[in-house]
């Protein structure tokens, strides 16, 4: 602890022109007297700090000492504080704060930020991302329930090796127990998450392999022409963000998708789905096949409000 609050103190004094021995005494929940001390096991080391005097006194580092500030430029630090200030909202980290306090010596400008981000999730997303980050650094394995691609529901036993947000959605990466093999999970698809007292002791791989887009622009196989209405432009470009687009003259928008054959079940489930959620606002204009497809899943449906 002490090691910690004499580096604390260093990063503080570099980011400060003068810091006073009671505010350094408040912040650290120490005596003024272990500051004093402090302070002289600083110069000690070789670091040296100036003591000023009279009502607005206090220590300081001399200016020739502190970080050369083209080790890190204004943009670099400013990119760095933007990703730990969203990571520390997610996993309520006090580490990050400080980090961010360190970063800052490189850059005092009182500058508003240009870029923010929130990587984090709505309601029990938030708990699993702790829960699992907590599970990955201690390397405690952890048991869920999973609901695949097919609908089908499995209990899991994994080795957790990583956290990534990708495609506006995070997953978990680890050794399943269950499969023998390496898998990665969306955590939206994760139910009954729970970390267990056991701990594993295999050293794993981090390389983590691109998941698939659930429409992959790297295999174009299959073209879907879709005329979006005027009422629905803003969800449909939240949805198909990569399509190609054309806006029309009446104020409707054509979009070109352009997807894979290459999934378990098929090849329009995906898009279908999205496709549906529009309602009328939306229709299909090729390939006829899809329409034909569609238009038999809708019958389907009416089938079940049928009185």
């Amino acid at each position: 602890m002490k090691l910690e609050r004499l580096i604390s103190i260093i990063y503080r004094l570099l980011n400060n022109e003068i810091v006073s021995a009671s505010e350094l005494a408040a912040k650290y929940k120490v005596s003024q007297r272990t500051i004093y001390r402090d302070i002289d096991i600083i110069c000690a080391a070789g670091i040296p700090v100036v003591s000023y005097h009279g009502a607005n006194g206090g220590y300081g580092i001399m200016e020739a000492y502190k970080m050369e500030k083209s080790l890190l430029g204004s943009y670099d630090v400013a990119s760095l504080v933007t990703v730990l200030n969203s990571l520390s909202r997610v996993f309520k980290d006090d580490r990050a704060a400080e980090t961010i306090h360190r970063l800052q010596t490189v850059d005092n400008g009182d500058r508003a930020p240009t870029m923010t981000m929130d990587i984090g999730s709505w309601g029990v997303y938030n708990d699993f991302l702790r829960l699992l980050r907590t599970a990955i650094i201690e390397r405690f394995v952890v048991k869920f329930e999973y609901i695949n691609a097919k609908n089908e529901r499995a209990a899991r036993v994994v080795e957790p090796v990583n956290l990534s947000y990708k495609f506006n959605t995070w997953y978990l990466y680890g050794y399943c127990r269950t499969r023998k093999d390496y898998r990665e999970f969306k955590l939206s698809r994760i139910a009954e998450l729970d970390s267990t007292e056991e701990k594993f002791h295999n050293k794993h791989d981090v390389r983590i392999e691109q998941s698939e887009r659930p429409y992959r622009m790297y295999d174009r196989t299959l073209e879907i022409v879709l005329r979006v209405s005027a009422n629905s432009l803003a969800h449909s470009l939240d949805v198909f963000a990569e399509a190609d687009r054309r806006f029309d003259e009446d104020g409707s928008l054509t979009l070109v998708l352009r997807v894979s054959r290459d999934t378990r079940d098929s090849p329009y489930e995906w898009v279908v789905s999205r496709i549906l959620s529009f309602g009328t606002g939306i229709e299909i204009i090729e390939p006829p096949e899809l329409r034909l497809y569609v238009k038999e899943r809708i019958e389907q449906m009416l089938e079940k409000y049928r009185d």
